[in-house]
């Protein structure tokens, strides 16, 4: 039937999130290797794939949040509350390394200039 709401697995949507999140974690981990290298081109595009990693777990824990509110019954679930702790941290993770970017750029800049 066309009205007939389907039915969410709250579980398969927390490892969804929780698999992008860790994604998105492992991009911000990569990023950072990239700055302590001062490859800041490469720690650019790993950040950016991050957060598309992140956007894609918020997608999927949005939808599971809207389909509650919808009025659709959705059990609790342990699991999707670390999923929302999990994409939660890994997004300040992100965030974080996005604001030492220019802090390691400004230090390879000084410690260039002194090696002149």
């Amino acid at each position: 039937m066309e009205n007939e709401k389907k039915e969410i697995d709250i579980n398969s949507v927390a490892m969804q999130v929780i698999l992008h999140a860790g994604d998105g974690r492992a991009k911000v981990d990569e990023a950072l290797e990239a700055m302590a290298k001062t490859d800041f081109e490469l720690a650019e595009k790993l950040l950016d794939e991050a957060e598309k990693e992140i956007v894609k777990a918020h997608i999927a824990q949005t939808e599971a949040i809207q389909a509650q509110v919808s009025g659709e019954n959705i059990d609790y679930s342990l699991l999707f509350t670390h999923a929302q702790d999990t994409v939660m941290t890994i997004n300040t993770e992100l965030r974080m390394a996005r604001k030492m970017m220019p802090i390691f750029r400004m230090l390879n800049d000084k410690a260039e200039r002194n090696s002149r």
